[in-house]
């Protein structure tokens, strides 16, 4: 093993949640902060929450809405069309709640 091509290693290094949630573990640097932990991560506590930072769901939301509105002012083959983009939104939503 070549040596002073490793870097240190630390028993000691701190892990800080976003949450607030310390602990401690072996890492190579020292201090390392993280937005997700055991404690606070939705596979772990079993609660869902959306981080919805580009308002993606109320864009979907707002465009299902379009859709079903023009759908009900056309007849013909447009109308049958626009009702089954609307029920595939209806049922996309569904499974999203």
């Amino acid at each position: 093993m070549k040596t002073k091509i490793h870097p240190d290693y630390h028993d000691d290094a701190v892990v800080t949640c976003a949450c607030g949630n310390n602990f401690k573990t072996g890492s190579t640097l020292k201090e390392i902060r993280i937005e997700l932990c055991s404690q606070c991560h939705p596979f772990y506590t079993g609660k869902q929450k959306f981080v919805d930072t580009a308002r993606r769901v109320e864009k979907f939301q707002e465009k299902a809405a379009r859709v079903a509105a023009t759908a009900a002012g056309r007849k013909g083959k447009k109308a049958k069309q626009a009702a089954r983009a609307t029920k595939k939104i209806a049922k996309k939503t569904t499974k999203e709640a």
